[in-house]
């Protein structure tokens, strides 16, 4: 073995602790580059992660410290298996929760009509809730001044959390999906897609939130059961006969544009060509029929508003109906009427907001006496965006979009053949990919309407009217990004003709977080910007991240990768479970259920947390269980004490001298089998079952190996040389075993002993250990000295004896083989027992029995 940094041995203290070691070992791995990333080797020693970038906008949770943890368990198993790794760490620091965060801390709004004032100061105290409801206005420049100023001080914080935790990034690898690097890439990347007809503009309806005041896209979105109520409206038919219709949101009445029922519906056939009136409104609309009504639903046939809902929108493209738009992007309804709706019984309306105008129509309907019966309450599933708190809406917007699959039969079909590339872990993953990618009804939805992001980097020529001419967008030159068309100007144009007709405007938009995001592998890869890092790591090895993204975050980079390059952005993605709380729930800001590492790591250790985490298989729930992290710090806490024994009877100085000895032999074949499972293990990804077979044998080398041997170690002589090699030989291989679940503890004991850091030291291998046995070992040996052992201790306890205590006579009876095996480790067996003559007696019994005399 050789060692690799230039770490000096420390020496064994008097009295190992855990206390401490956190700050001493990240301080040093900083200072000397341990997890430094070797950009001189090829890409076949290189080893490529895309890491996550956590957003920035509160506090890491136990879900983040479980996930990274599982990330930071394979980078260091491969970095000991010889590859340089690149390990890179990132912020997502723009977006809505980021601006949400500046205005509850601060109190303020952007204003983007306000001009920059560069004396303006944020509050120095915290604000109240008087000044969050009634923000300060400010301008779009102070702004996002205030988030950059937020999110630094909140990675700082973030940071301080994940060199705490033991990650082995590379921290001069780390990004922002703010920062200019980011910004470039995101802007080159949609400027490509823009350029090959990929990426377009259209004026369409559109997913809003009222509360964020943005666009939403499909990705987003979320079903929570909310109460409600049925109501039934008497539409008026040919002949005055009566249509009745059942609808949850009769405040879109004067939005009606068709009543729609099933094409074998037999009892609206009649009606469809034909026309019916509105109640209230009486505006003519028509009667069509399409496959999507159910017969069964309501009186089944239903009331096409635009846009009630999403199939509403599917109706009236499909349909080709009239567009009559009702609500706002501010959510209330909108000061005029919509074309052919009368004025005077809309006037009530106006400017309500949509749960105004509901019990305002609700009034209308039973004066006219068109509300049949009384409202009916339910609870029904009703959208709202993933990070919102009110219903969405959905309102008639100009949007850039990015082709996804959702409506080219092709290119869906191309991104299901990618999914089949992509190795998953687990497995079953793969068909929650398929199920997005085949359910998909629509393309990207990319442009936002906030203010902190990547700004959308075209421009428009305004004409003599000054009306922008949106079909044919001015883009920047690739070599002047990033670029922020509200302060930049295009080519062939000054400043002065902003605004002003015959000059321009630029798009006032961002792009959607996940249209960054969904580029890491670009942004810390260097495409475009650094050729020759980017050909040693793309396409990359793994992608870790949540299961629940897997529509948003890991789609999306299929995507974006598969348009720009034509291939996978990595082999393979690790997915990860949720953290459960004590009841099997998962845990959750909104549910109140969240439990923050930070304290936790501070009270049982970064190790104890890592153990917990590492016991959870990918892809598999966990439920959060302090018991598991003691578990965790007593099992680092042993490997300490039981390290410093054996350095104790001079291990150190034996390493790579032979086992002699049969126990010895033993144990150390024993432990090459724990080493070919656990590397198994971990090239499939399976650190659980790594941990779980290199803790088992630890146990069992603790309580039985250490004991049985310890008095010979204890000697001179063949016997003691053996047992010492044979210990230097297990701590060196158990150390580097233990090293991704336990960095702290067991780069601490490396330090005692060895030269360099154990996370440079190669993972060990069957023939390192089979090299250090002399002859041939039975690793069944010492399960049945330690079988031997524990009925002598199991004898000393019942009589309440001390461990320490003599037996002067015991009996060994069993079969003759399995006597015959117990010879060759019976003097190790009498010193760990204390036992002053054993007797052995073949065949008295059918298995081993080791009768004790006092």
């Amino acid at each position: 073995m050789t060692d690799t940094a230039r770490t000096a041995r420390t020496g064994v203290p008097e009295r190992p602790t855990l206390d401490g070691l956190e700050e001493t070992w990240s301080r040093r791995w900083q200072e000397e580059g341990t997890y430094a990333f070797d950009r001189s080797r090829q890409r076949s020693d290189v080893y490529a992660i895309d890491t996550p970038p956590p957003t920035v906008s509160g506090e890491l949770h136990m879900g983040h410290v479980f996930s990274y943890t599982h990330t930071d368990l394979i980078a260091r198993f491969q970095r000991m298996r010889g590859r340089t790794v690149f390990y890179p760490i990132g912020w997502d620091d723009n977006g809505l929760p980021t601006e949400r965060r500046v205005q509850n801390v601060y109190g303020v709004r952007c204003d983007p009509s306000l001009p920059y004032d560069p004396d303006w100061a944020p509050p120095t105290e915290p604000v109240n809730d008087a000044a969050r409801k009634n923000p300060t206005p400010i301008s779009r420049r102070n702004f996002i001044e205030l988030c950059e100023r937020l999110t630094v001080a909140d990675e700082q914080v973030f940071e301080a959390l994940w060199r705490r935790l033991g990650l082995s990034v590379d921290w001069s690898l780390m990004y922002t999906t703010i920062g200019p690097v980011a910004r470039a890439t995101s802007q080159r990347a949609f400027l490509r897609n823009l350029a090959r007809g990929e990426a377009y503009q259209a004026e369409a309806p559109t997913l809003w939130d009222v509360g964020f005041a943005t666009a939403v896209a499909q990705a987003e979105l979320e079903d929570r059961e909310r109460p409600g109520a049925y109501h039934r409206l008497r539409f008026h038919g040919p002949g005055g006969r009566a249509v009745l219709i059942d609808t949850t949101r009769p405040e879109l009445l004067p939005a009606c544009v068709a009543l729609v029922c099933h094409p074998d519906d037999e009892r609206y056939a009649d009606l469809v060509g034909t026309t019916v009136r509105t109640p209230v409104f009486g505006v003519e609309v028509p009667v069509r029929a399409h496959p999507l009504a159910d017969p069964a639903k309501g009186t089944g046939i239903a009331m096409v508003c635009t846009f009630g809902d999403l199939t509403d929108v599917t109706w009236w493209r499909e349909l080709a109906l009239d567009t009559r738009v009702v609500v706002g992007r501010d959510g209330r309804l909108l000061p005029e009427p919509p074309a052919g709706v009368p004025a005077q019984p809309y006037a009530a309306l106006a400017g309500q907001t949509v749960n105004g105008a509901r019990r305002t129509v609700v009034e209308q309907l039973a004066e006219a006496d068109d509300l049949v019966g009384e409202p009916r309450p339910i609870t029904h599933p009703v959208k709202f965006y993933e990070r919102g708190d009110r219903p969405l809406e959905i309102v008639s917007t100009r949007q850039w979009y990015l082709r996804n699959g959702g409506r080219d039969t092709g290119l869906r079909e191309e991104l299901l053949a990618r999914g089949r590339e992509l190795r998953w872990v687990p497995e079953h993953m793969r068909h929650r990919y398929e199920h997005w990618v085949g359910g998909l009804t629509g393309d990207w939805l990319v442009s936002r309407q906030r203010y902190f992001g990547v700004p959308v980097p075209v421009w428009y020529r305004l004409d003599d009217a000054g009306e922008p001419d949106w079909t044919q967008p001015l883009t920047p030159e690739e070599s002047a990004l990033p670029i922020d068309p509200s302060e930049d100007t295009p080519s062939g144009y000054d400043e002065s003709q902003r605004g002003v007709p015959g000059g321009f405007i630029g798009d006032p938009d961002v792009l959607d977080t996940w249209a960054t995001s969904s580029l890491t592998p670009q942004i810390v890869g260097g495409w475009e910007r650094d050729p020759d890092l980017y050909r040693r790591v793309f396409p990359m090895d793994l992608r870790p991240q949540g299961h629940d993204i897997i529509r948003t975050w890991l789609f999306a980079t299929v995507v974006r990768s598969h348009l720009e390059h034509g291939v996978l952005p990595w082999r393979t993605t690790e997915l990860s479970g949720w953290i459960l709380d004590p009841d099997r729930k998962k845990m959750s800001k909104s549910k109140g259920n969240v439990v923050t590492p930070m304290a936790l790591l501070e009270q049982h250790g970064s190790d104890a947390v890592r153990y917990w985490s590492a016991s959870g298989k990918p892809g598999t729930d966990l439920a959060f269980d302090p018991a598991q992290i003691r578990i965790g710090r007593r099992l680092a806490t042993k490997l300490l004490n039981a390290s410093k024994f054996a350095l104790g009877l001079g291990a150190a100085d034996a390493l790579r001298a032979p086992a002699t000895e049969p126990l010895d032999r033993a144990m150390l074949a024993e432990l090459s089998e724990v080493v070919a499972t656990a590397t198994t293990a971990f090239e499939g990804y399976d650190h659980t079952a790594a941990l779980q077979a290199t803790e088992s044998f630890f146990w069992r080398f603790c309580d039985d190996y250490i004991e049985l041997v310890k008095e010979r170690a204890y000697g001179s002589g063949a016997g003691a040389d053996s047992a010492r090699a044979a210990l230097a030989t297990a701590l060196s291989v158990q150390l580097r075993l233990f090293a991704p679940v336990l960095p702290y503890a067991t780069e601490e004991v490396w330090s005692w002993w060895r030269y360099g850091s154990v996370h440079r030291a190669p993972w060990p291998t069957t023939y390192e250990v089979g090299r250090a046995i002399q002859g041939e070992g039975d690793p069944h040996l010492l399960r049945l000295a330690a079988d031997a052992l524990g009925q002598v201790r199991r004898a000393k306890s019942e009589r309440k004896l001390s461990m320490k205590a003599e037996v002067p006579l015991a009996e060994a009876l069993g079969p003759a083989a399995v006597l015959d095996q117990l010879t060759l480790v019976i003097d190790d067996l009498r010193a760990a027992g204390r036992i002053g003559k054993l007797d052995l007696l073949p065949d008295r019994t059918p298995t081993l029995v080791i009768a004790c005399a006092f």
